[in-house]
């Protein structure tokens, strides 16, 4: 009943101006970070681990940016699921399109990091291209249920659960479609190894330069910025990877993890800095959680 209610809220907000929404967001975000203990002091060490030399007051500071942030993006979600096209994309300015328009039916990563913003840049995407990507099971069938529908509004949008595996998701690349992927989080290191992010070393995957090698993808990062204010957002594609993949592929990992490490550095408070990054250890290793 509660997610049901807390749907028809979202729902009821994106009929807001959007100017409206933000203030919504913000004012959430700051009424959060001091009840959301468990969330606070995982970010925290976080941070800790990630700038060292950032000072407590700096990174506390910056600990209730993300919060607001994160809570913008949250509330920005109801106008990815519900409102028009045309409203959507008037929020949207594009960069780099031609390096996404450039590799149109051919197979693509598009490597998108979790950021606050990649849910709306994922929108536009799905506006232009039927694409292929993975989703996380909720524990709420009709908030799984959900997420699927809005996920899947435009065009033909194909989604599968993670524990389906790759054989759908290289099935539909070989098909020319492109692989909307985030493979930022921590996922274990059954399937990847451990690469320093920050300096640290994090459970990454190895899954992009594989698949690449498999369908011979391109991969082309695609990162959204949330503007201040009212401003919208701003989704760039970047250059598609030269000499990727390498045949290396812890090469090829840190390559990913330190793209991501600096568009971190220009928008530190965009990350998703909730996630237990840190979660899985090297054998022996002291937790940090």
């Amino acid at each position: 009943m509660l997610v049901r209610l807390g749907v028809f809220t979202f729902w009821v907000i994106h009929f807001l101006p959007f100017r409206v929404i933000v203030a919504i967001g913000n004012g959430l975000g700051t009424l959060a970070y001091p009840f959301a203990a468990e969330r606070r002091r995982v970010g925290n060490i976080n941070l800790k681990l990630c700038f060292p030399d950032m000072n407590e007051a700096a990174r506390r500071k910056l600990l209730r940016a993300h919060f607001r942030m994160f809570m913008r993006g949250l509330v920005e979600r109801s106008i990815v699921w519900w409102s028009s096209a045309e409203r959507i994309n008037s929020l949207i300015r594009v960069e780099g399109v031609e390096h996404f328009v450039a590799l149109k039916g051919q197979p693509m990563i598009l490597l998108t990091p979790h950021f606050v913003g990649m849910d709306t840049g994922g929108q536009w995407i799905a506006q232009q291209v039927d694409t292929v990507c993975m989703y996380s099971k909720q524990k709420n069938q009709y908030l799984t249920e959900l997420l699927l529908q809005k996920r899947a509004r435009f065009r033909t949008q194909h989604l599968y659960a993670r524990q389906e595996g790759l054989r759908p998701i290289l099935k539909g690349m070989k098909k020319g479609l492109p692989f909307i992927y985030p493979p930022d989080q921590d996922q274990g290191v059954r399937d990847g190894a451990f690469i320093p992010f920050f300096g640290v070393p994090a459970a990454t995957m190895t899954s992009v330069p594989r698949i690449a090698q498999m369908t011979g993808a391109k991969v082309v990062p695609s990162i959204t910025r949330v503007l201040p204010g009212g401003g919208g957002y701003v989704l760039t594609f970047y250059p598609a990877w030269d000499n990727y993949p390498s045949g290396d592929d812890i090469a090829d990992a840190r390559r990913m993890n330190a793209f991501i490490e600096d568009r971190i550095r220009e928008m530190p408070e965009q990350y998703f800095w909730l996630h237990k990054r840190f979660k899985t250890r090297p054998e022996g290793e002291e937790r940090f959680y």
